[in-house]
């Protein structure tokens, strides 16, 4: 391999080939749950020296881990134990290549970071309106690979529905420019959409152009108290009929979960925290084009009628962004404050709105009965289906032997309920490494029979992050 990774160090420079030292920044998963060893960690500069590597590897019959910010929850871009595969980072394409403002989007390298870009698009008076938590850290072609989500999909939809076109390093190590930022292209099939999601087995993404927004006159944030799941989804009924488009989030919190953040973070005020009669409590957020006044009628207009309805049992309204922010940052730190509370089994489910209480109900009471003290951290985006719905051990049982012990009866019996109420395993982590014998238990023979011939016809030589997604075969 030595002549191979000289190579390698030819086409992106030596300092930018790293094979010594502390790589674990590299080859362990953000959870911390897997470690790799990689033959070598790349770091490329640009499209052309991605393309140069990838038809390296393909020539030496070396897989390669295309890896962004790292932060994926489903190990799928850790490279495996046996030190015989290049991981690739992306983090040095971080480029802005253009903005054009009449067409209302830009052309960004896969490299940049999210929040970056949020900014970028605010300087020039605009919104890019992905957002999630890991947004100072994950980049732009983790999102388009992992089809990332957020706390926004409700009005702007997945990272699938932001993006116009792709820049892609095939396997062979060829590029298609795909990036002509068209919102009407039908001529043949979509590739975009093909690599989006694909979690780097099907190529690489290099580049993107990405859809912006106007910036929103007034962005209002309410912090709602609800007696039941059945509640939470007649507001978010009510929401959608007097807010249309101006909704743009929608989660859900149970009281368990804001319990831990007021344990774990007391600095933080949760507000109708430990309210017995309210077993749940919603973050609304209505941006409106007009002005802060128009917002803050609908939002009251609406908090009015879902008082009368009785879906609403008491309710707070931000009365300043700074408050807003407080509101948004007690739903972002619910996972830190389970993460101090303890190891926990963790799910990214999405079933449909209108089903979501029932699927509670049945599954809340079917662990509680099987697993005594079970405790239940459920919180998400209820506004597009999507449901953390993660399973914590009993307060005085061992964290680490309930993951031992119970992760797998756990997941079974999650994901046995998830697919009775027609749901999905995964919303919007990706499948991964983690997940591929799920994908094998619960998707379609004929879906992956579809997904291994795209995966053979575009990856023959199976060189593109093996074992991720679609199991080794």
């Amino acid at each position: 391999m030595t002549a191979f990774l000289d190579q390698l160090r030819q086409i992106v420079g030596a300092a930018h080939v790293l094979t010594d030292g502390d790589l674990a920044a590299w080859e362990q998963d953000w959870r911390k749950r897997v470690q790799g060893k990689a033959l070598a960690v790349v770091r490329p500069a640009d499209t052309a020296q991605v393309a140069a590597v990838v038809k390296a590897c393909a020539e030496a019959r070396v897989a390669l881990v295309p890896q962004g910010g790292n932060t994926g929850l489903s190990v799928g871009s850790t490279p495996d134990a046996s030190g015989t595969q290049i991981v690739l980072s992306l983090t040095r394409l971080n480029r802005v290549r253009h903005i054009d403002r009449d067409n209302l989007s830009f052309t960004v390298e896969a490299g940049c970071i999210l929040q970056s870009l949020q900014e970028t698009a605010e300087k020039h008076g605009l919104l890019f309106p992905l957002s999630l938590a890991a947004e100072g850290s994950c980049t732009i072609g983790g999102n388009l690979g992992t089809n990332a989500g957020g706390t926004q999909v409700v009005r702007y939809g997945n990272t699938r529905e932001l993006c116009l076109g792709l820049e892609v390093v095939t396997p062979q190590g060829e590029v298609w420019d795909g990036l002509k930022g068209l919102r009407k292209d039908n001529t043949g099939y979509d590739l975009r959409d093909l690599f989006i999601g694909s979690e780097g087995t099907l190529g690489i993404i290099t580049a993107a152009t990405m859809k912006l927004f106007p910036q929103p006159a007034a962005q209002l944030t309410a912090w709602a108290a609800v007696p039941s799941m059945e509640a939470a989804v007649r507001l978010l009924g009510m929401a959608h009929q007097h807010l249309g488009a101006g909704l743009t989030g929608f989660e859900v919190m149970g009281q368990f979960a804001l319990s831990l953040v007021a344990k774990h973070m007391p600095q933080l005020r949760v507000p109708f925290a430990g309210q017995e009669d309210a077993p749940y409590c919603v973050l609304l957020e209505n941006s409106d084009s007009e002005s802060e006044a128009h917002a803050r009628e609908r939002f009251e207009h609406l908090l009015e009628l879902a008082f009368e309805d009785g879906c609403v049992l008491d309710a707070v309204v931000a009365e300043s962004l700074a408050q807003a922010h407080e509101l948004w940052h007690i739903r972002e730190s619910i996972p830190l404050a389970q993460a101090e509370e303890g190891l926990n089994i963790k799910h990214d489910i999405s079933i449909a709105a209108s089903r979501i209480p029932a699927f509670v109900a049945h599954t809340d009471a079917l662990l509680q009965r099987e697993i005594a003290g079970v405790r239940l951290v459920n919180f998400g985006h209820l506004g597009d289906g999507n449901l953390h719905y993660n399973v914590q051990a009993p307060a005085d049982g061992d964290p680490k032997a309930f993951l031992r012990e119970q992760e797998e009866r756990v997941n079974h019996l999650v994901y046995e309920a998830v697919a009775a109420f027609g749901g999905s395993f995964s919303a919007e982590h990706g499948v991964g490494a983690l997940k591929v014998d799920k994908l094998e238990t619960y998707q379609s023979p004929v879906a992956l029979s579809m997904m291994r011939a795209i995966k053979n016809a575009l990856d023959p030589l199976g060189i593109m992050n093996p074992g991720v997604v679609l199991a080794r075969g």
